[in-house]
């Protein structure tokens, strides 16, 4: 058991006893508040390793949170209904213990995660014995679609899905500040969204690959597992995730994972254009960081008159933000009752004449597939492997995606350890 040196804000009797509890079992109680003022006054003296406080809503607040997580001070809740649970987790905050715990309980929690020691080390590049003296760095695919739900999101889950099965490992984020919906496809808790919560730990330069794998949840299939870092499920959240923030966060997960999928939000609009204060956050700025720190974008269109229209509309703003080399295109729910004769060749010659936009991938409509993966809140891989999207997805991934990778992959023996590795987990 370590030993540490805490700051308790548990207001009545219980307070006083899980004080007295924890000094009894070895632990330095510096303060046992009675304000929350006096917690804060605490943090910037570098003697606290954590705090333990109730989750009301009057105690426990993000912009605590914040200043913990600047100070290097980890946080534990002791939620007492589980409306405060799902407080707890709605500001990010995975460290929830029921507030009849015992210290045994909370001295186990503590013990499990990194210390700050530990967190500085490895935001600093600190390297293990055990560990590969110099890991290959990880890719980043963003995935963007415009306006009109043209299947953005299930084309990232799809090409995540597909990469996994390739024994390569791989996280799926959802940096959608409009309408994230990753979780809720794939059937996993979005309580606590892992994006957000990874995003608010890189802003203090605390992201190590231990911190990234306890925000984020685990997809398990026999096929290939692959980690999500779950979008915010509510949009007026959006300010947590900052430019900068996701810039971080994306270039963690370079070193964590052999690609990293981002699913990004649709609008490419510059709030700059139309805000007088050049410092105020933006909404779009995940979604533009996202694209420009990404290696490769997929740009995902739908394959009707209204979707090609949208497409190419914002096509023009995309090749602004990312050079166009760098740009595959998608064309999603191709089928002829909306276009006609021959619909992937009118795709293409459309795409070729307004947009001057060559070998685009056409990936067919299959709705009873699609309703099948969400009704079973699995990926098209598992529910429907001989689907036409999915076999589209599938050659479009092993085609122009892995060939494209300019970086040292996982040696192949790597890659077969991490497949049985995902198998396993999953």
């Amino acid at each position: 058991m370590m030993v540490h040196s805490l700051a308790v804000f548990v207001p009545g009797s219980e307070g006083r006893r899980l004080a007295h509890e924890l000094e009894r079992n070895g632990h330095r109680v510096i303060a046992q508040a009675k304000r929350i003022d006096e917690i804060v006054d605490l943090l910037p003296n570098g003697e606290l390793d954590a705090i333990v406080v109730t989750a009301r809503g009057d105690i426990l607040s993000s912009q605590l949170l914040a200043l913990c997580d600047t100070a290097g001070v980890r946080t534990v809740a002791l939620a007492a209904s589980d409306g405060e649970r799902r407080y707890a987790a709605d500001l990010g905050l995975r460290e929830v213990l029921d507030a009849t715990a015992s210290v045994t309980e909370i001295e186990a929690l503590l013990d499990d995660g990194p210390g700050i020691g530990d967190a500085v080390r490895s935001a600093a590049g600190h390297v293990d014995d055990d560990t590969e003296p110099a890991p290959a760095r990880g890719e980043v695919i963003a995935v963007w679609g415009p306006a009109g739900a043209p299947g953005r999101t299930t084309v990232a889950i799809s090409i995540a899905a597909e990469l996994a099965a390739e024994g390569f490992s791989v996280a799926l984020a959802d940096a959608d500040t409009h309408s994230g919906s990753i979780a809720p496809t794939l059937g996993l808790l979005d309580e606590a969204p892992g994006f957000a919560a990874a995003c608010r730990l890189a802003a203090t330069d605390s992201l190590a690959t231990s911190e990234l794998e306890r925000v984020a949840e685990r997809y398990s299939t026999p096929h290939g597992s692959f980690w999500v870092l779950t979008g915010i499920g509510r949009p007026h959240r959006w300010p947590e995730l900052s430019g900068d923030r996701v810039s971080a966060t994306l270039a963690a997960c370079r070193v964590w994972v052999d690609y990293t999928v981002v699913d990004t939000g649709f609008s490419l609009e510059n709030d700059e254009e139309i805000s007088s204060d050049l410092f105020a956050p933006r909404r779009n700025a995940a979604t533009i960081s996202a694209l420009r720190d990404a290696d490769r974008v997929v740009a995902v269109g739908a394959g009707d008159p209204v979707g090609l229209s949208r497409f190419l509309r914002a096509h023009v703003d995309l090749v602004d933000i990312v050079e166009a080399e760098r740009v595959l295109t998608v064309m999603n729910r191709i089928r002829g009752s909306v276009i006609g004769a021959n619909p992937s060749a009118q795709v293409e010659q459309t795409l070729r004449r307004f947009g001057g936009i060559v070998e685009p991938t056409m990936v067919p409509h299959d709705q009873g597939a699609l309703d099948a993966a969400i009704l079973a809140g699995k990926t098209l891989r598992d529910v429907a492997p001989k689907s036409g999207p999915r076999i589209a997805i599938n050659r479009f991934v092993s085609t122009r995606i892995i060939p494209s990778r300019d970086v040292p992959a996982r040696s192949p023996s790597a890659r077969m350890v991490s497949k049985r590795i995902s198998r396993r987990a999953g």
